[in-house]
Formats: C-alpha cells, sequence, structure tokens
C-alpha cells in the first residue's frame, strides 16, 4: 500500500511541553499524496508551502513536518492522524511560486541547501519527512538515510545564506 502525507506546522515548542499542531496541509493543486509523488521541482504543492515558509508568507521561520501516515506514533497515534482529528486548522495554501528564493534554512540545524543543486526531486518535502520507507510511493535511493533529517527543525526559505551556516551536501536520487 502506499503512504500518503500531509505538511504539518508545528507551533514553537517550550522547554518540556509536546508538540501541537498549528495548521495542517492536505496534497493539493492536483498532486498524488505520496512523497515522491509530489516531491519534485517546479511542483505547485511545495512552491505554495515555499511560499508560506518565505518572508512574505505566513509560516516564515516554522517548525515542520512533511508526516506520513505510517510514520511512528506520537504516543497513540501519528502526527498525521492526529491531524486528521483536527479538521478546523486545516489550512489551504494559495498556488504562489518564490523563485527568488534559492535557500532552504535549517535554523534549528544552521544548515542551508541550494535548491538550483537538485534537479529532480525537490529536497524540502524529503528532508522533513517522517515515515519513509514503509509505504508505496516513498523514496528510496541514494541518501535515503537523510530523509527526515530537519523534520520538526525550524525552516525557511530566504534569498540569501544567513552568515556562519553550512551547506547540507546530500542529493537524492539528481541526474
Amino acid at each position: 500500500m502506499g503512504q500518503y502525507y500531509k505538511v504539518v506546522f508545528l507551533a514553537e515548542k517550550e522547554e518540556n511541553k509536546k508538540d501541537f499542531i498549528r495548521i495542517f496541509i492536505e496534497v493539493n493543486f492536483g498532486n498524488g499524496m505520496k512523497l515522491t509523488e509530489h516531491s519534485y521541482i517546479d511542483n505547485d504543492f511545495v512552491n505554495a508551502i515555499e511560499y508560506l515558509l518565505s518572508p512574505e508568507g505566513s509560516f516564515y521561520k516554522s517548525r515542520i513536518v512533511w508526516a506520513g501516515d505510517y510514520a511512528d506514533p506520537e504516543i497513540e497515534k501519528n502526527l498525521y492522524h492526529i491531524a486528521n482529528d483536527q479538521p478546523s486548522k486545516e489550512y489551504i495554501p494559495q498556488n504562489k511560486i518564490s523563485s527568488e528564493y534559492k535557500y532552504i534554512v535549517n535554523h534549528t540545524k544552521k544548515q542551508y541547501i541550494y535548491k538550483n543543486d537538485y534537479k529532480l526531486y525537490h529536497p524540502l518535502p524529503l528532508i522533513t519527512a517522517e515515515g519513509n520507507g514503509r509505504g508505496g510511493g516513498d523514496y528510496y535511493g541514494i541518501n535515503e538515510d537523510k530523509i527526515g533529517m530537519w523534520s520538526r527543525d525550524v525552516i525557511s526559505i530566504e534569498k540569501k545564506i544567513p552568515e556562519n551556516y553550512t551547506e547540507f551536501e546530500y542529493k537524492f536520487n539528481d541526474k
């Protein structure tokens, strides 16, 4: 069976507090809900999420997870299913392209990705995914062990590299 994904924006985590969902977004714009069905460069849905993470968007510098329905549970349910229990928090993003923003920035790990280095798979969904490798449509390929490395970290989309940040240098089956 295939694993489906939702994009979940988490609230800033207070010390010793559990995560809670600010908003979640169903994969839309006519894209498939499986990870590799929508995780490619110039995908309208991923572009809309990028816009939300840009300085112009509603969720600039937010904690984000591409939550899979087969991911490990938080306690009893995983983040995907917890989001299902909160339909009033669903958000439908505008289809805006953020082409002038070339960098995906992880403020938690002080790393960045230069998007123009990627030609096939868009790194944002892959590096923030939870549950990869448990269903059809998941990413299987080089650097598969790096999938989800930025899950739940504070992410933004930027025009410039922040000072003293290092490059995340892994590629994902790019040609």
